[in-house]
């Protein structure tokens, strides 16, 4: 049966050090998997549920957005997966006595881990002006409350509207239309955070800011590269992708400054084989400086140009751009430079030219080792033009993979949240709405925070997440935060948000993608889209948590029509009926949603059109493909310091924390740790097992502080350290971001090594002392 929340916090600073493992699923993953599913949901409810999750006639996993292929298993989930599903799908609840019994101060001392295993929030919860704790609140209240303060506002831009990838193209398409009805483009997103970096890099050199292959490509793949990406831990269903690649010959190169055992050796717990021996993935480990990834691929180009016969002479001719001017600073590459940035050895790189150059269909992958640095968008286009040299985009088995990192983020994207709208988007929206849509920028989520910390942003609402432990620069962020009118939180669960409020704080319970949806015109259906373009229905299967829940479509359509009134001729009462009327005239704004509810109806959905894949046509200023030639550039390492990368544990979800163990890294009972080289550890005086403050350093002088680490001797890439966020975004400079996208520089923190003691003896642990700051920041 399922068991109760944990009722105290458990001490996170006193971590296990095991040996790392080498090899990733198997027999330990279906059993955590199984543990934790039936904690929260018991074995009945596990059954009735995860046996849904993937399913053509079930719901959509709220983790990754990695793709399902025609055929569908039994199980079609991995372990983070059935974690997800678990937490949103337990027996466990947040009631209006919970809020009465913990104030909000007491919520603020809290970890996000014990946050989250409270349980589902059961009704809207009010936190008045003055107030210390949440209270109850009726669904017609709290959308009079957020109309209140909108209607005060003496601009539109005064207010924002943040959306987490979790959001279905419904209720994004709604929030978007509401927003800009409103008078507004301030629609950041959890994308400006990850992929804005790919997004950027894609639109100018392809024509379209997504991926351009398919499942079947990688299937067919001579030559996969996986680069700054752990699908292990991040999208575990992809290692099943790169088993079967590999069974049909392909050659698998891993570019990252770690090890990860999901890369080394996968063990496919759908077959007995794959449970017990495994198979072995990659065929080359590129153990990578952090940010050297650039200085790598211009290097390998200059090789390929160098290489008689190597380029496809047709394609660049026929269908790109700037082919000279890419050649002309290609050929300035030396073995030097690269060998400083990169620190690999000659014969690693020379070993991965005759890979590539042996291979006829090559796809590239990557995730945020890739997007979160000053220099990732220049870094993301020189993989585009090491694909271009050798026609790999627009013919099976070859093209671009950024790998998505959350359910739906991709397509609330195509659905039009984004700061900076394409104009012909707002005139299709216009034009169907009859409303005039604002022409003028928002702001992303970085430019949002900002906004907040200097007053030109007073009320923040939020379609799911977990803003403020999401976000770089902790200390800014949640202090910006407090400086609003007014916070809005649509939400399943407890995070670490609803206690950093604004003068008035909100948060509005919504269905999650496990619960039904009956609306007045009977069960409803919401659509995905997942990493790979393919657009498909999620129907959830569960009777809600409680009835007091709105769905998220139903919220922003009665959010539309309390702020904008009977003025407003967007029929938002009939959207909240049938979501099919609102596929209706998204098939009429959005490309490629021609005929929407007829397609989505085709049990596993559609694949929305991708010129360069489909036609090899590229729709950039050019028309054509474009090359590039940015200076090669990477993070410089002052002596004394190591570069810090931001990364997760494989009990967590971007900011979902649902354990406190990372089994392949070997890390048991806690998450305060920094893993650094035992060659860097001798160098600086760092013993295994003693602990340290980390402060970071960046051109703004300001000191940022993470405390109480214990320090683990780990095969990293000489030069650099890795730790967990949330408990190290505090390091992260708000401006600290990547050229033209924005997104924080999360994967490149140059660190230093402070108050650094065997143990922990000074009567605090740094749980304790994170809880005390809280209490003290609450109160204030």
């Amino acid at each position: 049966m399922a068991t109760k929340p944990p009722a105290g916090d458990p001490v996170q600073d006193a971590p296990r050090v095991e040996p790392a493992q080498h090899a990733a699923a198997g027999l330990p993953a279906v059993a955590h998997s199984l543990l934790i599913a039936q904690q929260q949901m018991g074995v009945r409810r596990t059954a009735q549920t995860l046996l849904k999750v993937n399913q053509k006639n079930g719901f959509d996993c709220p983790g990754c957005a990695w793709p399902e292929g025609d055929k569908r298993h039994t199980a079609e989930f991995c372990e983070n997966g059935a974690k997800a599903v678990a937490e949103e799908a337990t027996l466990r609840r947040v009631t209006p006595d919970f809020f009465a019994a913990h104030p909000v101060a007491d919520l603020a001392s809290r970890s996000g881990y014990w946050l989250g295993q409270q349980g589902r929030i059961t009704q809207p919860m009010y936190l008045p002006e003055g107030a210390e704790r949440y209270e109850a609140v009726t669904w017609e209240r709290a959308f009079g409350i957020i109309a209140e303060e909108l209607g005060t506002l003496a601009s539109p831009d005064e207010a924002l509207f943040y959306t987490s990838g979790r959001t279905s193209n419904e209720a994004a398409f709604l929030l978007q239309l509401f927003a800009r009805e409103f008078g507004t483009n301030n629609l950041p997103d959890c994308s400006n955070m990850c992929h804005e970096s790919s997004g950027s890099a894609l639109t100018e050199t392809i024509g379209i800011g997504k991926g351009s292959v398919s499942l079947e490509d990688l299937h067919q793949a001579d030559l996969i590269i996986v680069a700054g990406q752990n699908p292990g831990t991040n999208h575990p269903r992809m290692l099943s992708a790169l088993e079967k690649a590999k069974s049909a010959g392909a050659k698998i190169i891993s570019v990252n400054p770690l090890p990860e055992a999901g890369l080394e050796r996968f063990k496919n717990p759908q077959t007995p084989l794959g449970m017990i021996k495994g198979a072995a993935l990659d065929d080359l480990f590129l153990q990578i400086r952090i940010g050297g990834d650039q200085a790598l691929f211009r290097l390998l180009n200059k090789m390929i140009l160098q290489t008689e016969g190597a380029v496809d002479e047709a394609f660049v001719r026929d269908h790109t751009h700037g082919y000279e001017e890419f050649v002309a600073a290609a050929r300035q590459a030396d073995w030097e430079q690269t060998l400083a940035a990169t620190g690999l050895d000659r014969g690693a790189i020379e070993e991965a030219l005759a890979m590539v150059l042996a291979s006829k269909r090559t796809i590239v992958c990557w995730a945020m080792g890739l997007t979160q640095h000053k220099h990732s968008v220049p870094t993301i286009r020189e993989v585009v033009n090491f694909l271009l040299l050798r026609g790999n985009i627009g013919r099976p088995g070859a093209g671009v993979c950024p790998v998505r990192g959350h359910s739906n983020v991709q397509g609330d994207r195509t659905m039009g949240i984004f700061e900076r709208p394409a104009p012909e988007f707002l005139d299709a929206l216009d034009k169907e709405f009859s409303i005039t849509s604002p022409r003028h920028h928002g702001y992303d989520v970085v430019r949002s925070i900002q906004a907040l910390r200097d007053g030109d942003a007073k009320v923040f609402f939020a379609m799911g997440g977990n803003f403020v432990a999401a976000t770089p620069d902790t200390e800014v962020t949640e202090a910006a935060m407090r400086r609003a009118r007014l916070t809005v939180h649509v939400s399943t669960k407890l995070n670490r948000s609803h206690a950093v409020t604004g003068t008035r704080a909100l948060i509005l319970p919504t269905l999650g993608r496990t619960d039904k949806d009956v609306q007045a015109s009977g069960k409803q259906f919401v659509t995905v889209e997942d990493s790979m373009s393919m657009v498909h229905a999620s129907r959830g299967n569960l009777t809600p948590a409680s009835p007091h829940l709105l769905s998220e479509p139903a919220i922003v359509a009665r959010l539309a029509r309390a702020v904008l009134g009977p003025g407003s001729a967007t029929p938002w009462e009939e959207f909240e009926k049938d979501y099919a009327t609102i596929r209706d005239r998204i098939s009429r704004v959005v490309p490629g949603f021609e005929n929407f509810n007829a397609r989505v109806a085709h049990p596993g959905g559609f694949t929305l059109p991708h010129a360069p894949r489909d036609e090899r046509r590229f729709p950039t200023a050019t028309g054509r493909a474009n090359f590039t030639a940015a200076p090669v550039e990477y993070p410089e390492i002052p002596e004394g310091r190591l570069l810090l990368q931001t990364l997760r544990s494989h009990d967590q979800y971007n900011t979902t924390i649902y354990g406190l163990d990372d089994r392949y890294r070997g890390i048991k009972g806690g998450r305060r740790i920094v893993l650094v080289n035992p060659d860097d550890a001798r160098t600086l005086g760092l013993a295994d097992g003693a602990y340290t403050d980390l402060v970071s350093e960046w051109k703004d002088g300001v000191e940022r502080r993470a405390p109480g680490f214990r320090i683990v001797h780990y095969p990293t890439a000489r030069g650099c350290a890795a730790a967990y966020y949330p408990e190290t975004n505090v390091l992260v400079p708000l401006g600290s971001t990547a050229d033209t996208s924005n997104t924080p520089a999360s994967k490149s923190v140059v660190v230093r090594f402070e108050n650094i003691q065997r143990q922990n003896v000074q009567g605090q642990t740094a749980r304790q002392t994170a809880r005390q700051t809280a209490r003290q920041t609450a109160q204030r």
